[in-house]
């Protein structure tokens, strides 16, 4: 796979040392001379060039890239560089980071961004992954389905404890994907029995009704 990143700075370098470990190719573009620490990252592709400007893209090889990093600390220059490569190169896939969560708004399909990928968000659902029992912890959203991944830390007196998975009737649109149980992950079965202290990582899609998720899993009356 071919993947061109915008921003040579630490998460561009991360991101690129990542791929590179799985045998794919990265080129890596910076307009800032001072981001150009090829040693850092030898075996990508280094340009020193703006992000943003045509010509560059055409050098870097956009047009056959299999998919696009905008990774730089400036989210106007990840929207246009987004939008750039899905627009004029046809870029099958676009990955956008996000760095102020003021404008994630503006990181959808009218900007060419499949993917947005929030820090600020992400951290703030670790945060509260870590400290929330029996609430709803949105992980992760998907822009192009518009899909969430959920987790909720099953309490001792919620509803479905000591229920077997397949006789919770779950809210439309949700579906339980795993279950983290003394930190082993599990794939659920209709025979499993869901117990308290159990991580419960759900796909809930666009239409899923959230709210009775919550009352579903939530401690009796």
């Amino acid at each position: 796979m071919r993947v061109v990143i915008a921003g040579a700075g630490s998460v561009g370098r991360s991101i690129a040392r990542e791929l590179l470990s799985h045998d794919h190719e990265v080129t890596l573009i910076d307009k800032s001379a001072a981001a150009m620490r090829v040693s850092q990252v030898p075996e990508a592709e280094w340009l020193l060039a703006d992000a943003c400007e045509l010509p560059a893209l055409e050098k870097s090889g956009t047009e056959q890239a299999d998919v696009v990093v905008g990774a730089t600390g400036d989210d106007k220059v990840n929207l246009v560089f987004s939008l750039l490569a899905k627009t004029e190169f046809g870029v099958p896939r676009t990955v956008a980071r996000v760095n102020n969560p003021k404008n994630e708004w503006m990181f959808d399909q009218s900007w060419g961004v499949d993917v947005a990928v929030s820090t600020p968000r992400i951290m703030t659902a670790m945060v509260e992954e870590a400290v929330a029992v029996g609430d709803l912890v949105r992980i992760f959203s998907f822009h192009q389905s518009r899909a969430d991944i959920l987790e909720l830390t099953l309490p001792a007196d919620s509803r479905v404890a000591g229920t077997r998975v397949g006789q919770v009737v779950w809210p439309a649109d949700v579906t339980l994907a795993t279950i983290v149980r003394d930190g082993r992950p599990l794939a659920p079965s209709g025979d499993d029995t869901l117990e308290a202290g159990d991580e419960l990582l759900l796909v809930a899609g666009a239409d899923a009704d959230t709210d009775a998720l919550q009352r579903l899993l939530v401690p009796k009356d």
